[in-house]
């Protein structure tokens, strides 16, 4: 019998199966859309719908950078446990999507799942829907970002890649040694720093109104309880210095350098004098925001029975 793509498409919906193997299915069973269920739950590969709401909270945060293109992608491909993260077939995905990401500049996850994976004629999310299903265990990708410039990144493994870094730079020659040398104290900087902006001209105004007020709030009441309550001017003074601390923690230029913190990031760039200039950074922390499902065996054993 024909198969319309309808019914494919509701058989996918279903089973978060492969679109290939929900027409396969179909036509192995005759249009029968029981049977095709337990046709794919029987090929082990209906299980990754039944994993769809286990956390995925492990995984890797990865970076690819294809200097030809000067294009880069920093990616996070979330795994429920650390030993699958660490799987040949989990790793060959991420660098896979990573590489995708730098092929088509696409807005989202949502968007990056419809188009097709470097390298193979499916989908991104037939190929994460045959990973599921061989892994054994559900896989989120979680985020990406996709620069185009004179690249560089790193990655702090720290018995799992768990920190990532993907910075643009310019400079008059960013094939200098010296130049890739502060590229890559400038990524160690972002990873153990966690800055939000490069500098206070990229804060946005909202950020900056928004902690304003909240520090002359707290200078108030703080003052309300004084034995010697001070004038509006020491106030807003007070504030003054609280949010050039607060900028200081939020951009990495007013940061103190990590390897001399005497001077700040952006007295070291200047040192060098090669006109070097952060333009732009990404930095992702695996897991971070998400909750780790913690369970016992006999937890894990129960909920299954139901």
């Amino acid at each position: 019998m024909a198969i319309s793509a309808q019914d494919v498409k509701q058989l996918k919906e279903m089973t978060n199966c492969g679109m290939m193997d929900c027409k396969r299915a179909l036509e192995q069973t005759n249009g029968d859309f029981d049977a095709a269920v337990k046709y794919l739950r029987e090929q082990g590969l209906a299980k990754a719908a039944k994993k769809a709401t286990r956390i995925a909270a492990e995984g890797l945060v990865y970076t690819k950078i294809d200097p030809a293109k000067k294009v880069g992608a920093i990616v996070e491909v979330n795994s429920e446990t650390d030993f699958a993260a660490k799987s040949d077939r989990f790793v060959e995905f991420v660098d896979m999507v990573a590489q995708t990401v730098i092929d088509n500049d696409v807005a989202d996850v949502d968007a990056l799942l419809a188009v097709k994976m470097s390298g193979t004629d499916e989908t991104v999310q037939d190929v994460l829907t045959e990973r599921i299903a061989t892994i054994s265990e559900n896989i989120k990708i979680r985020r990406f970002a996709r620069m185009e410039g004179d690249l560089f990144s790193y990655i702090h493994d720290g018995g799992g890649s768990i920190i990532g870094t993907l910075l643009k730079l310019e400079a008059d020659d960013v094939n200098d040694d010296a130049v890739k040398q502060c590229a890559k104290d400038i990524c160690l900087q972002i990873a153990a720093s966690a800055p939000q902006f490069v500098s206070q001209a990229d804060v946005p105004a909202n950020v900056i109104a928004e902690e304003k007020e909240v520090q002359m709030a707290l200078a108030q009441k703080e003052n309300e309880t004084a034995a010697k309550p001070k004038p509006m001017n020491v106030l807003e003074k007070i504030v003054e210095g609280r949010m050039k601390k607060f900028t200081e923690e939020i951009c990495l230029m007013d940061e103190p350098y990590i390897k001399n913190d005497e001077m700040t990031v952006a007295k070291y760039v200047a040192s060098l004098g090669k006109n070097i200039k952060v333009v732009q950074f990404v930095r992702y922390e695996k897991g971070e925001g998400l909750q780790k499902k913690e369970e016992n065996f006999a937890d894990e054993v129960a909920s299954m029975m139901k």
